[in-house]
């Protein structure tokens, strides 16, 4: 991957004779932060880690200064909601294995928050060892739920056999694996942990999907949303009223009559009764263009309650196509015309 000026601050000897903090883990640089939009002062990030995660990764690919590793999602969260942090990075959607639920929900739940950014990471895998072992050796893998399901395949068919054990994080298991004394022969993780922690890779490029990507957010306090770029995603969370035929169309008609493209919709449980769902919604375009803002208007008058998690710039840099009669000229000329009609006589 590509870092901000060509430097790898993970694996380089800066990042190696750094101070680390109370769990071991390297802390990076200065603490100087990220500006963000609106009133914001530069403060300290905060990522899903610990050091060497895909998120990680992804946090370097725009801020290679000092930042806190959060133990789980729902940590990293609440540590914006307490203003220890500025903002944090976590991941919300994989190509091949959905949403990350942790996020989904903890974004839906507890004091309102706001997406201000998001980043795309390609993901590969690689299985890594203690140095002198062979893979014919390996008898027990440990990795992360979702590196497991994206390598299964390969699992099966390479190491037949073996125990794949799945908890915490990619990072958590190469350093479990770098201890001799562990009981795991191997990691799956991304190069970047398996290098941290002074392992060897033993089988390269071992994803069952070699396409795969994940999707980041960068989550603060709630602020004005940023300006429209022209190519932007909108994210919200929809509750029904109640559940009846026809709940989910009436806030799919929200945006499909405003001409307003869905990128992402899944049903998450409240978690208040066995059957009682809301919806997470990413959409083409922003609060502040005219489609979108009579779609949200909608949704407000449908809905037992609608939760807006911020409008963003899209990482991939895709405009939304916009058909006719859905343009924000069009939205502009059907008010005059409309104005118009009430006020015959006004200039």
């Amino acid at each position: 991957m590509t870092y901000p000026g060509g430097r790898n601050p993970v694996t380089s000897p800066d990042v190696t004779a750094a101070p680390r903090d109370s769990g071991g883990i390297p802390v990076l640089g200065p603490t100087r932060g990220l500006r963000f939009p609106g009133h914001y002062a530069e403060r300290m990030l905060g990522y899903f880690g610990p050091a060497g995660t895909f998120t990680h990764q992804a946090l370097l690919t725009f801020h290679t200064e000092e930042a806190v590793a959060f133990a789980s999602v729902a940590e990293a969260l609440d540590a914006v909601r307490r203003g220890e942090v500025e903002a944090v990075l976590v991941p919300i959607e994989n190509s091949v294995e959905g949403g990350v639920s942790a996020t989904l929900d903890t974004l839906a739940t507890g004091r309102p928050l706001r997406i201000v950014r998001e980043v795309l990471l390609p993901v590969q895998f690689n299985l890594y060892a203690r140095p002198g072992t062979r893979i014919e050796d390996v008898r027990r893998v440990i990795t992360h739920p979702h590196s497991a399901a994206q390598t299964r395949y390969w699992t099966a068919a390479n190491l037949p056999g073996v125990s794949v054990t799945e908890g915490g994080s990619n990072a958590a298991a190469a350093q479990e694996v770098a201890d001799p004394t562990s009981k795991y022969d191997a990691a799956i993780c991304g190069e970047v942990a398996g290098e941290m922690y002074g392992l060897v890779p033993i089988a390269t490029a071992i994803a069952d999907n070699a396409s795969g990507v994940t999707r980041f957010v960068l989550v603060s306090q709630p602020a004005e949303p940023p300006m429209p770029t022209g190519a932007d995603k909108t994210t919200l969370v929809a509750y029904m009223h109640a559940d009846h035929s026809g709940a989910l169309l009436e806030i799919l008609e929200q945006f499909a009559g405003r001409g307003v493209n869905l990128t992402r919709i899944e049903s998450r449980p409240t978690k208040t009764s066995l059957g009682s769902y809301c919806f997470s919604i990413d959409a083409e375009g922003h609060l502040r263009d005219p489609r979108m803002a009579e779609a949200m208007l909608g949704l407000h008058r449908i809905c037992a309650e609608v939760i807006f998690l911020g409008s963003y710039p899209r990482a991939d840099g895709v405009r939304p196509v916009v058909a006719r009669g859905f343009a924000d000229a069009d939205f502009v000329a059907a008010r005059e015309w409309y104005s118009a009609l009430i006020d015959p006589d006004d200039d």
